[in-house]
């Protein structure tokens, strides 16, 4: 972790949509990028639910429906998965709730819903003030605050101390509530504590940590629940204590348990001494505990004054979100003015990177021209950009000419929270690529040279694909061989491809499409179906080097909200398997580590279109920083551009306000050869009476006429059984039509790959004069059994 000096607090500006007013007393979760709130007070209490989008900045209101509860405010508030529960909290002054709801975030539908009571004693009295936190299909509720009082008005307060588990039932609804029987001390009465569960990654039972709180005096005990045997204990902790308080957050990221802000005693009081009697004030003390080593570390200490607001000023009651390794503080009162009888809300949101971020996925290949990739990897949560890195074994030169894409003014600094979703971080090229939320993967490849020309009769013409041995074997050829293939196809024309198969994935459901919108990542399903629309579709990019390397990835699911489906879609374009002519351009030996890296840009989205890169001076590869270090002026230094035939190695690297993080694997990509086609693009599948209808449309670049198209089936064999790598492909289709159908018989001896989801294997290419260009492959989802498709 930082040293508290370094550590770099972002205050969020320019909002869009509906600002919750301040408040406190509210809860928040994290769903992905979305923190949801809802309750709290401030001149009455709020019975809204508000979004807040950390990738969009935006704000908004979901049209919630059902059993929407009261406002309430010091709550318990939990996530799973999708769903969020509600219990207990103040509803109006003196009136307490014991009352459990459930909010379905997917379709924002509200839920009264009733446990079952324990089995012996009462169910949780109403409270607030009260810890309720969520390990597995369990929910934990510890102390709070009653009224003993049944008149509102007349509050007598009761701390309590009481524990609860309620069990839940899988994705919806409860079981009921249960009283374990626990071992140990119990930790005394209290309420507005904190409560986190944390268990360690190789060993160990799930413990609850309670922290702080109030019992007419403000508490600084820490106490452990091993929630495997119930039995309480107060571990011993190294490092400085926080001071006593309550209405303080606790956030667990990693092993760290991070407590910010609430009420604590006035300076100079001695609270052993008059514990009741002294004053309190609200505190931006900010302390972690190592969940591991029992140690505590003092970030911001209490005696710490920021004159030049650059951190959060002293609250309690306020709410905290960890949305990966991000922390965000929303709202809280700072103080309670006498003289008007009124709380002062803050209104303000702040965030905090706790580290740097993790390394990204590899580098993968979208598209690749004569002269430019278009090139993504997978979003890392809560980044402010990415610094993307090439090297090549060709010498380096300055290029002659400015390049198109647009730089940034030196110095600027992005901010992912300001108004206009494009912004760059300092002095980087821009990224005008507007593409859906679906993967996009190009892999390692060769060329096939000296290949015989497939008649359109040749429809068991079968293909051998296997992994590529060595990742620097960028010009391997393929060789031809002519053998007897085994069961119906008597003999074939066989080319043995060293490639690792590009895919994209479709789903196998009947009249099912999946088209992705760009917006929202909506999925509607009518026809089986890719897109390579940016704004209707999965992107599909038509061209690709004739060499590339990566990683296989696929669609997860995908959490958009309002509720979505979810994109089984996956096109790649793929090594040109077919062409006639292979590379001239031989890769020399130089290693990729004794070449130096030098910087593309900086990105503030996931994908980048390279068609320069900038030379650092010697020496000085890495000096490319954010936040606490030193930026390159890019605009005082040389560019050089791509070339044709050239391979290039990437890497990427996130990062956050802690700095830049470890870079990713590394991805080995080639610029294409000029003349030959691009790949079909926009490939449907749909099902039908004889079997299913696959269709194309041609190339963007089809460099000439195109003379033919050729269809592959990735189909069962002994070598695949043996070797799942190598993918065995029988031709189903060659003649000039963009479409084909693949029938029930063919269908049936279709292999199913697994390498990820379960899924059947085509590819699509053309050809014109000069040959056949890089091939557009498909993965056609089939669930997860083992039987045939269509069935």
């Amino acid at each position: 972790m930082a040293a508290p000096s370094l550590l770099n607090w972002r205050r969020v500006s320019s909002f869009t949509g509906p600002v919750p007013r301040a408040r406190h007393g509210h809860r928040a979760v994290a769903i992905r990028e979305l923190m949801i709130i809802f309750g709290g007070g401030n001149e009455g209490i709020a019975d809204e639910l508000h979004v807040y989008n950390t990738v969009t900045n935006q704000w908004f209101l979901p049209a919630v429906r059902g059993d929407i509860p009261p406002g309430c405010a010091a709550h318990g508030f939990v996530c799973d998965g999708t769903r969020i529960l509600v219990f207990g909290g103040m509803v109006e002054y003196g009136r307490y709730s014991n009352e459990l709801y459930e909010l379905q975030a997917s379709r924002w539908l509200w839920k009264k819903v009733k446990p079952h009571p324990p089995s012996s004693g009462l169910p949780p009295c109403p409270r607030l003030g009260h810890s309720f936190s969520l390990y597995g299909n369990k929910c934990y509720l510890f102390g709070g605050l009653a009224n003993e009082s049944e008149d509102s008005n007349n509050n007598v307060p009761r701390y309590l101390n009481d524990f609860y588990e309620l069990e839940l039932q899988h994705g919806s609804g409860v079981v009921g509530w249960s009283i374990p029987v626990t071992k140990g001390v119990v930790p005394s009465p209290r309420e507005s504590h904190t409560a986190v569960i944390y268990c360690k990654k190789d060993s160990g039972a799930p413990k609850m940590y309670v922290f702080g709180g109030m019992c007419g005096a403000r508490l600084d005990d820490l106490w452990q629940l091993d929630l495997e045997t119930m039995s309480w204990s107060k571990p011993e902790t190294k490092g400085t204590v926080p001071l006593p308080r309550s209405l303080h957050t606790a956030s667990v990221i990693g092993n760290k348990m991070y407590i910010f802000g609430g009420w604590v005693p006035h300076k100079g009081e001695n609270i052993e001494t008059s514990p009741h009697d002294c004053e309190w004030r609200c505190t931006s003390s900010f302390s972690y505990l190592n969940l591991d080593t029992a140690e505590w570390t003092t970030l911001v200490s209490d005696s710490q004054e920021d004159k030049k607001n650059s951190r959060p000023r002293p609250r309690a009651g306020h709410c905290a979100v960890a949305i990966g390794t991000r922390l965000y503080f929303w709202s809280g009162r700072d103080g309670y003015k006498k003289a008007l009888n009124s709380q002062v809300c803050c209104k303000d949101l702040w965030y905090l990177d706790t580290e740097k971020p993790p390394a990204p996925s590899q580098v993968q290949l979208i598209k690749a021209t004569t002269n430019s990739f278009h090139v993504k990897w997978d979003e890392v949560p809560t980044v402010e950009g990415y610094l993307l890195q090439l090297n090549t074994d060709l010498p380096y030169q300055a290029a002659s000419s400015d390049s198109s894409a647009a730089l940034n003014m030196p110095g600027s600094r992005m901010d992912p929270h300001r108004q206009g979703g494009n912004s760059i971080l300092p002095n980087s090229i821009n990224d005008t690529v507007n593409s859906a939320k679906v993967e996009h993967t190009a892999m390692k490849g060769t060329a096939m040279k000296n290949k015989p020309d497939f008649k359109a009769t040749d429809t068991n013409a079968i293909l051998y694909s296997s992994l590529a041995s060595n990742a620097s074997n960028h010009n391997s050829c393929m060789t031809d061989i002519l053998r007897k293939s085994e069961g119906p196809h008597t003999s074939a024309n066989v080319g043995v491809l060293s490639s690792c198969l590009d895919l994209r994935t479709v789903t196998p459901e009947t009249s099912v499409s999946s088209t992705v919108s760009s917006a929202q990542t909506m999925v509607t399903q009518q026809t089986i179906k890719t897109e390579s629309s940016s704004t209707n579709g999965a992107v599909v990019k038509d061209e690709t080097s004739l060499t590339t390397f990566s990683t296989k990835s696929e669609v997860d699911e995908t959490y958009a909200l309002p509720a979505t489906k979810i994109s089984r879609v996956e096109m790649h374009a793929v090594p040109m398997p077919f062409a006639k002519e292979s590379p001239s351009n031989p890769v020399a030996t130089v290693k990729a580590g004794e070449r130096q890296w030098c910087d593309v840009g900086i990105f503030k989205n996931n994908t980048a279109l390279v068609s320069q890169f900038y030379l650092l001076p010697k020496g000085k590869q890495n000096i490319s920083k954010v936040g606490n270090a030193d930026v390159p002026d890019y605009s005082l230094l040389k560019k050089q551009d791509l070339v044709p035939g050239t391979g290039y190695r990437f890497r990427v690297a996130a990062i956050n306000g802690c700095g830049i993080g470890p870079f990713s694997k590394i991805s080995e990509f080639k610029t294409c050869i000029p003349g030959f086609p691009g790949a079909p693009s926009a490939v449907r599948i749909s099902k039908n009476v004889e079997g299913i209808h696959l269709s194309w449309e041609p190339p963007t670049s089809p460099s000439g006429n195109i003379l033919e198209y050729s269809a592959y089936l990735a189909i069962r064999t002994a070598q695949i059984q043996d070797n799942p790598s190598q993918l065995v492909f029988m031709r189903i289709y060659c003649g000039l039509k963009t479409s084909c159908i693949v029938t029930a018989g063919q269908l049936a001896n279709a292999h199913i790959d697994y390498t990820s989801r379960p899924a059947i294997v085509f590819r699509i290419s053309a050809k014109n004069e000069k040959g056949y260009g890089p091939a557009t492959q498909v993965r056609w989802l089939q669930g997860n059994n083992k039987k045939a498709p269509l069935n």
